[in-house]
């Protein structure tokens, strides 16, 4: 009767983008996304909580958790 909800694969520009976690200073809250290497420019994905988000966008975008960097 109750399932869980199925992960929907997603992808990113590999060439172009690079995974990275945002932390607040004031509030400790993240953010996972990719930034641009070229210009910078960064792509919010979705708030991380606790480590089953962060499971579940490692799982979503096929990353390994040595490439994810943070700010």
């Amino acid at each position: 009767m109750f399932r869980k909800k199925a992960i929907v694969k997603g992808s990113y520009d590999r060439e172009n983008q690079k995974p990275v976690i945002r932390s607040s200073i004031c509030t400790g809250e993240q953010v996972a996304g990719f930034k641009n290497i070229h210009t910078g420019e960064f792509i919010d994905i979705m708030l991380i909580r606790n480590t089953k988000d962060m499971d579940e966008f490692i799982d979503k975008y096929g990353i390994l958790s040595d490439e994810i960097t943070k700010e």
